[in-house]
């Protein structure tokens, strides 16, 4: 069997402290402190999108980048991060990971393009990669057995509280625009957090390195995360490329490099035991459902975050903090589920994550039929219950997967399986943000049409509420029609289409009485009545486009579903195993 250690839960029973430290609830107070900082910057920066695309003129497939890359980056060196940690010593990664984390927060606040706040999102991820295996291996070695779970239910509400705190937070950082920097505080607020935590540690924590741990594995590392950049970057970037050539080449040619590295890893294996991710885990039928499990029912979450924020505050016009409070009830609601999942789990076992994928369904179906019910006028209380239901179907699943799924995995190998599962996890993140924008903004793009022609009605008799003639009106409505396809298909959202300029010179033709100022005064009325017309007919294609790509959420949850019955069924009391923290 594997020695291998992986992250983030890595067996550390033979770095057992030889005696208990007197400073440890300080030091798991700081280790936690830097956990929520990291945690929160994943929830946070969703109620920021419109702001960053406002200020930086990003694309909509720049902000799936900003998103999805930073999973990437966490997940591909979560293994090797726990590594590392191992090898050259735990309080030292910790710290070289919480410091390039609060650089790379700096280097986001400080952003002057897209591709500078991607290219920061990505060392971010990269350092909390780094860092947060770590905090693991700290309470592992620092808390006698006795005190470890009480350690780690307080982990387990620190995850809680950053879901719960990061919307809301960034909307009243945002609202407050503080300084005049809009959007920036939500990442620049990390720099004293994080060299608080750094400076803590460096006389808090105690060194500590694996007896035996394992080599690292700079070759299956790489080829894995150019087999999956290969996949999800053109998901993103085609549809504003024009889904070119390269895009469909890219994506096939993913396929060999996932066999390279397959191959690769089993070489590995039997060469010195120790690969990046151990074959031998995926003999086990149920642990190989588990993976599927874990990635669709991540890519589900991961998805619907990004296009509900969109919708909220594109769609609807909501500003971030009324965002960040809509949100809330998801958040309270997993809270809520997550501490009553243990007693839960203890009497359903497998049948709990079968419970959670039904309620979480249930929730979804409660949205759309939200959004339908309530149309444009709808309010973010509206939302408030059926978000409440989809929170607790989170919470039912989330909370005891990793344990279910750990369940037929030999204890030898659960260091090795729950690091692999744990990047599992954010690549099906950022797959399901990739896939949900394909479908979301092509939504947008083919309602298009709809939309306009569902408020043609109101803006011809406003039109005509002007005294203008019927020709004005249908020229009018007609101009609008096309600027507001042009508009909603347009790549960047910042960038104004030719026939939408053209349209804001839509006047009258001088003569016939009427004076150059009439004429003026009639264009300007005309614009007023386009733009409030417009704004309507945005909700109404957001709203439409989001209950149709919600269908993309039912279906993983579903899947989800129908896979659990394939995991192994936990013994009673199982569900507080060490593996599973």
């Amino acid at each position: 069997m594997a020695r291998n250690p992986a992250a983030p839960t890595a067996m550390l029973a033979s770095s057992e402290p030889h005696e208990t430290d007197p400073r440890r609830w300080i030091v798991l107070g700081v280790v936690l402190t830097a956990s929520f900082m990291v945690l929160l910057d994943i929830s946070i920066v969703n109620v920021a999108i419109p702001s960053v695309q406002r200020d930086l003129n990003a694309s909509y497939a720049q902000i799936q980048l900003v998103i999805a890359l930073y999973s990437m980056a966490y997940a591909l060196l979560l293994i090797t991060g726990g590594r590392l940690g191992d090898i050259f010593g735990r309080k030292r990664l910790f710290m070289i990971g919480m410091g390039g984390f609060t650089l790379a927060s700096a280097l986001c606040g400080f952003a002057q393009s897209p591709e500078m706040l991607i290219a920061s999102r990505v060392l971010q991820g990269g350092m909390a990669a780094l860092m947060y295996p770590q905090v693991l291996a700290q309470i592992q070695v620092t808390f006698p057995p006795r005190e470890r779970p009480a350690a780690f239910a307080i982990l387990g509400t620190i995850i809680g509280l950053a879901t719960i705190t990061g919307p809301l937070l960034g909307g009243l950082l945002i609202q407050g625009d503080i300084l005049g920097l809009q959007w920036r505080p939500i990442f620049l607020v990390n720099l004293p957090v994080g060299i608080g935590s750094v400076t803590a540690a460096a006389f808090l924590l105690h060194e500590s390195r694996a007896p035996q741990a394992t080599k690292l594995d700079p070759i299956g590392v790489a080829l894995v995360s150019a087999a999956l950049f290969m996949l999800v970057y053109p998901l993103i970037e085609g549809r504003d490329a024009g889904w070119p050539l390269w895009a469909y080449v890219s994506m096939v040619a993913s396929l060999p490099v996932f066999v390279v590295f397959l191959v690769y890893e089993r070489a590995k294996t039997r060469r010195d035991d120790s690969p990046l991710v151990d074959m031998r885990l995926f003999q086990d039928r149920g642990y190989l459902a588990g993976i599927f499990i874990g990635m669709a029912f991540f890519s589900g979450i991961g998805s619907f975050f990004l296009v509900f924020s969109l919708y909220l505050q594109i769609g609807l016009g909501f500003s971030a903090l009324e965002a960040g409070l809509t949100t809330l009830p998801f958040a309270l609601g997993s809270f809520i589920a997550s501490a009553a999942s243990a007693r839960l789990a203890g009497r359903l076992g497998r049948r709990i994550l079968s419970l959670g994928s039904v309620v979480i369904a249930l929730g979804i179906v409660g949205v759309i039929w939200t959004i339908r019910l309530a149309g444009v006028d709808i309010k973010g209380y509206d939302l408030a219950p059926a978000l409440f239901v989809c929170g607790i179907g989170l919470g039912f699943t989330i909370a005891p997967l990793l344990n279910v799924i750990l369940a037929g995995v030999d204890r030898a190998m659960a260091g090795s399986a729950s690091g692999v599962f744990s990047t599992v996890q954010q690549v099906g993140a950022a797959m399901g943000i990739a896939l949900i924008g394909v479908i979301y903004f092509g939504q947008i793009g083919g309602g298009a049409d709809t939309a306009s022609a569902a408020v043609a009605p109101r803006l011809r008799a406003e039109v005509a509420t002007l005294g203008l003639p019927a020709a004005v009106a249908d020229r009018v409505v007609a101009a609008f029609t096309v600027c507001f396809h042009d508009r909603a298909n347009e790549k960047d959202p910042t960038v104004v289409p030719d026939s939408c300029r053209a349209a804001q010179h839509l006047a009258l033709p001088a003569g016939g009485g009427a004076s150059q100022a009439q004429v003026a005064a009639a264009g300007a009325a005309i614009g007023r009545v386009a733009a409030a017309e417009a704004t309507r007919a945005l909700k109404v294609d957001f709203s439409d486009a989001v209950q149709r790509s919600l269908l993309f959420n039912l279906a993983v949850f579903a899947l989800t579903f129908f896979l659990v019955p394939f995991l192994p069924n936990p013994r009673r009391g199982a569900q507080g195993a060490p593996g599973g923290h």
